[in-house]
């Protein structure tokens, strides 16, 4: 998201026009984020230098942004890719090969559309595929909403900026958290069901004016597997 991927600072100007896309895609009026995993689930678990990180999917609302993901997964793409791009209280960031932020491609070899559905959110812990703020821009890279709940005050700042958000995602966010400005304008495909102190500690460690850590943060590898409750 570096440069002409997802810029924190120019978000909140840029996605006003993004928040009127989020459709009413959605089957019924279930949370697609709080939706409880069931054994036999495809998960995948992010082990990184810092903990893993594991994840459910949603194969309903985002076929193809899952499809590329797991199919990354199991190649081996995002072994050993640095979690390039984090911002403490908004997201932590990788899936880019060259570790810059503008790199990275889909299974096709070209940029695939975003997938909006109205019950899935931009939650404390989504899964999301980052976009260089186009619709068709979709490749590798992946960032997990690491922000925590909002209050009014918070909302009304968003809203002041020209945001404006149903009474369903103020309830959702306040009591869940997250970056409801985000909503429409990015494919929600999946979200953390264990692992969110490993999130809070990468989003917590030193980076520098890119928003880059100043020690690396590795991504060593994603296994693909099956949810089985204990």
């Amino acid at each position: 998201m570096k440069n002409k991927w997802m810029r924190a600072g120019s978000i909140l100007l840029a996605l006003i026009c993004c928040v009127g896309i989020f459709t009413a895609c959605g089957k019924d009026d279930e949370v697609l984020n709080l939706r409880e995993p069931k054994k036999g689930d495809t998960i995948a678990v992010m082990h990184t230098s810092m903990g893993d990180i594991t994840v459910q999917f949603f194969e309903d609302a985002a076929p193809k942004a899952v499809e590329n993901f797991l199919t990354h997964a199991k190649d081996g793409y995002y072994n050993d890719l640095i979690f390039h791009r984090v911002i403490k209280d908004f997201m932590i960031q990788s899936g880019d090969p060259q570790g810059t932020g503008i790199g990275g491609e889909s299974i096709w070899g070209k940029p695939f559309d975003l997938e909006v559905v109205d019950n899935a959110y931009n939650l404390r812990g989504a899964l999301c595929m980052a976009n260089t703020g186009v619709p068709c821009s979709n490749g590798s890279q992946f960032y997990i909403v690491q922000q925590g709940k909002l209050t009014d005050l918070t909302f009304a700042m968003y809203e002041s900026y020209g945001y404006s958000f149903t009474e369903k995602q103020k309830e959702l966010y306040a009591e869940y958290g997250g970056a409801p400005y985000l909503d429409g304008g990015y494919t929600v495909f999946g979200q953390v069901v264990s692992g969110m102190d490993v999130v809070d500690s990468i989003a917590g460690v030193s980076v520098d004016s890119a928003d880059k850590p100043l020690e690396d943060v590795v991504l060593e590898s994603v296994e693909v597997t099956t949810y089985q409750p204990e």
